[in-house]
This record gives C-alpha cells, sequence and structure tokens, in this order.
C-alpha cells in the first residue's frame, strides 16, 4: 500500500480512534523492564505514534517520548491529548525519515503501526537512529475473531462489508515481523486483554477502523443496521465484549 494512503486513511476517524481503540496492558511495560532492561532513563522514539495510545504508556513509565507521527490530525490529537506529560516531543515525520539525530534514541518502538511500513527503508532508518545495543519493540494488538459467538458474527460481519480488511487484517501482516529484524533473534511475548462495550461504544470501535465504510459509503448505513442486530442478539446486561491477544516483538538491531 502507498505510504501517502497508509498516512492520510485514519483523518476522518480520529475521535473515534481516541475513544474507542484498545489500550495496551501492564505486562507489555513490565516486559521490557525484564527483559530490555528499560528505564525511566532510556529516551524512546515512538514512531507512527498516531493519537498517542501506546506514547502515553511510555510517558507514564517515566521516559522521554519522541512521538514520531505523519498524518496532521492524529498528531495534534497526540498533543492535545498529552500536553501535560513534558516529556513528550511531537514530531512531523515518517517511519523512513523520522527527521531524528543518528544514534539519538534507546528504543524505538511502533505500536499498531509495523504493518503500513516499507520495511527494507524503515528498518535503515531504525538503525541509524538507535544507539548501539538499541531495541525495536513492535506490537499489535490482534482482535479474537472466534473466542465467541459474538466475535464470530462480528468477523462476519467485517468481512462482508470492510472494504480491504482481508488485505490489512492483523493476522497477515504480522508475518513479516522477522524482516524488521533480520539477520538478528527476536523475541515475541502475547499477552490477553478485553475491552467492554455498549452499543455506541462498538459502533465507535467499528467505524475508528480504516477499512469501515464511511458515512458516504452506500454500504455505510446497512453496516451499522447489521451491527445494530449483532448488538442486540449478544448482548449481556447491555454490554459485548471484544477480546484481543496483544502481540509484541522486541530484538536489538543496532
Amino acid at each position: 500500500m502507498p505510504a501517502s494512503n497508509a498516512t492520510s486513511r485514519f483523518s476522518d476517524r480520529v475521535e473515534n480512534y481516541v475513544r474507542y481503540r484498545p489500550g495496551y496492558p501492564a505486562e507489555a511495560v513490565a516486559t521490557l523492564r525484564d527483559e530490555c532492561g528499560l528505564t525511566s532513563q532510556h529516551v524512546i522514539a515512538d514512531i507512527a505514534s498516531g493519537t498517542g495510545i501506546w506514547t502515553r504508556v511510555l510517558l507514564e513509565n517515566g521516559n522521554r517520548v519522541f512521538g514520531v507521527e505523519p498524518n496532521t490530525d492524529m498528531r495534534q490529537a497526540g498533543e492535545r491529548i498529552l500536553a501535560d506529560f513534558p516529556r513528550f516531543t511531537s514530531v512531523s515525520g515518517t517511519a523512513e525519515n523520522t527527521t531524528l539525530p543518528d544514534a539519538s534514541v534507546d528504543f524505538v518502538t511502533a505500536a499498531q503501526a509495523a504493518h503500513w511500513f516499507n520495511r527494507e527503508p524503515v528498518r535503515q532508518e531504525f538503525v541509524r537512529i538507535l544507539k548501539p545495543g538499541g531495541w525495536l519493540v513492535l506490537l499489535w494488538n490482534e482482535r479474537v475473531v472466534d473466542g465467541t459467538p459474538f466475535l464470530r458474527d462480528y468477523e462476519q460481519l467485517l468481512l462482508r462489508f470492510g472494504t480491504d480488511y482481508k488485505d490489512v487484517r492483523h493476522e497477515r501482516t504480522t508475518e513479516a515481523v522477522n524482516e524488521f529484524f533480520d539477520p538478528g533473534p527476536y523475541q515475541e511475548r502475547v499477552f490477553a486483554m478485553r475491552q467492554e462495550f455498549d452499543y455506541a461504544g462498538l459502533e465507535g470501535r467499528l467505524l475508528s477502523s480504516s477499512y469501515a465504510p464511511g458515512a458516504e459509503h452506500p454500504q455505510h448505513g446497512p453496516m451499522l443496521a447489521e451491527l445494530r442486530q449483532l448488538f442486540d442478539k449478544h448482548a449481556v446486561n447491555g454490554k459485548v465484549g471484544v477480546d484481543y491477544k496483544t502481540r509484541m516483538y522486541l530484538g536489538q538491531i543496532a
């Protein structure tokens, strides 16, 4: 997918992205402390930081974080949300051209984003900005597609209405993770996570996805009508649950 398309495809979804996208489990940072020696003194470049969901986790750990984000709407939302963190610096840049100095950061992270990257030039850029012995950390929240009857029906809705859902599902995109780390070794860690939604939250979660037809699309109305039916069928005490596996990949590439 062209980088320009990947950069712009979330512009009209920022509000729902901020409100309804899942966060990241505390075990992720604990693992970085235990296995990579992460301390609050380390400097981190969070690439394609978006609205700052993962960036916030790092800032709350006390780190200085450069949030590199090419999409203006997403970047400005992150700047607003993270305004109270003095150790946050917002950077208008791309994964291929972060604008950061050589050997300037201890960790490079990318959450819910690396599947959009052009791997070869991006890896070169990561090696350039990392200090010797620096760590690369890639994360995805991978939605469980068949854990419950609701999740199975929701997956079928996405396959039916998603504009390019089959092409961007994360179980496909994470297959190329090794290309970011090669020839060095890397580790995978998996954590369980869950969100619970009322109907408004479920609709917002769906509409935060880049493959969900927007309001101008002829399939938008039929999609939401079916979503309402799914919710009414499966909700318990006015809520449905969305389960995830948070997959984290970590290795030294510099």
